[in-house]
């Protein structure tokens, strides 16, 4: 194997660079903002794109736009590497969510060109489009439009939260081929793939409790959402009607949600995994006043789960809770079309290279599930080997104040670039 660990200070440079650059032009006075399929993304993919055509790398788009930029191999009919994420954000999010991965690939690609040598197979750095569901109420658009498990219905029916437009309407205007995506065909060869890898901040702070800087992703969990439900009572005035008489929606929900926390607590003893989130409530303020018993009730329900049985339990206890209070307090609740994700694992033998390296580079390292989902986790589920780099990120994600270090990103690359090296090397 050759070693280039001596020639990523030019990438991690390079990378230093872009943040600032990307940051600088999707700023919006509080936090980033890169909708998907829109102005800020669009930016970010251009200022990408340009740093990578001065690499010399070969830079390309799909139907879907995602970007594909490419340091060719010496052997064309060699599987080729992927090492992608994505380039959305969330409004008013931080700079380093998926801009970390793409970055990292461009800094491991950079350090390929430093030395002057050629990979056996290519080596793609991908940017994904949308991977975000903030803006269109579906997750993963850009990966699962590539990969061809993307409902074609979901171009008329996800709508973006700050136009209204459709998703097939963002689409088309930013260039895609939406009538190439409508046919639901894969827009790669997955034989051609020898493996995905992805870097990533850390969504969460076990590295930075653990004071590590690198984690080895085992797997991502599984979901099962509701984006809205609705409790339906009788409205009537707060001093006049009797508790035996009440049809209150809030209490309704109130009881349901202690209901769930209490199936959490009973499976987290029992050892299982499980997170569970209600949110977005809300009474109708026209109506609700002080002195009225609320009479209707939305919310939002999310389960994640490294155990599909598990949140087949959750789903299954969630309607069974509400159909009880329904006829107790005499409330109903509707129900929006359940969506889901299966969990996934990450290839055992990438996993297995991984900590390899991090022994052979004494990098600080540790083996941890990944409670968000994660374009990785579509590829995973497509039979591609998959690996995930985590970088500790102080502060959590989603939010401006995104804390990564320059330093935890350099030893990710180290070990990203330890990888490709390693893949690279071995026989098909």
């Amino acid at each position: 194997m050759t070693n280039m660990q001596t020639d990523i200070a030019a990438g991690i440079d390079l990378a230093a660079g872009l943040f600032v650059s990307v940051g600088a032009a999707t700023f919006d006075g509080i936090g980033y903002t890169r909708a998907s399929y829109g102005e800020g993304e669009q930016r970010a993919h251009d200022i990408v794109a340009a740093a990578a055509r001065d690499m010399g790398l070969v830079v390309e788009t799909d139907a879907a736009l995602n970007l594909w930029m490419t340091l060719k191999g010496k052997d064309p009919s060699r599987k080729k590497l992927i090492i992608g994420s994505h380039l959305d954000a969330v409004p008013q999010g931080g700079n380093f969510d998926g801009l970390a991965g793409v970055l990292a690939g461009l800094a491991c690609a950079l350090a390929w060109k430093q030395t002057g040598l050629q990979p056996k197979g290519d080596v793609v750095v991908l940017a994904i489009r949308a991977e975000e569901s903030a803006w269109f109420g579906a997750q993963h658009i850009g990966s699962r439009a590539m990969l061809g498990t993307l409902a074609p219905a979901i171009f008329d029916q996800a709508h973006r939260v700050d136009t209204g437009q459709a998703l097939g309407e963002h689409m088309q205007q930013a260039g895609g081929d939406l009538a190439r995506l409508l046919l639901n065909q894969s827009l790669l060869d997955r034989e051609t793939i020898r493996a995905y890898l992805e870097v990533h901040i850390e969504q969460g702070p076990v590295l930075v409790e653990k004071a590590l800087p690198v984690g080895i992703v085992t797997g991502i969990r599984g979901n099962r959402r509701c984006r809205r439900v609705v409790c339906r009572g009788a409205y009537g005035h707060s001093g006049t009607v009797p508790r035996e008489l009440r049809q209150d929606a809030v209490m309704g929900v109130s009881e349901l949600v202690v209901a769930m926390d209490g199936l959490w607590r009973r499976i987290e003893e029992d050892g299982g995994d499980l997170v569970l989130t209600f949110g977005q409530f809300f009474t109708d303020s026209r109506r609700h006043a002080v002195t009225t018993v609320p009479g209707e009730a939305t919310f939002s329900f999310d389960a994640r789960s490294h155990s599909s049985e598990t949140l087949q339990q959750v789903e299954q206890a969630l309607l069974d809770h509400a159909a009880r209070i329904s006829a107790e307090r005499h409330v109903t609740f509707t129900f929006d079309p359940m969506t889901g994700d299966v969990p996934v694992s990450m290839s055992d033998r990438l996993q297995r290279r991984l900590a390899e390296g991090a022994n052979i580079l004494a990098i600080p390292a540790m083996p941890i599930a990944s409670g968000a989902g994660h374009d990785a986790g579509d590829f995973a589920a497509a039979g591609i080997p998959s690996a995930m780099i985590f970088l500790r990120n102080d502060k959590g994600s989603h939010n401006p104040d995104e804390g990564m270090e320059l330093d935890d990103f350099a030893q990710g690359v180290r070990l990203l670039n330890w990888l490709v090296e390693d893949l690279d090397a071995q026989p098909l």
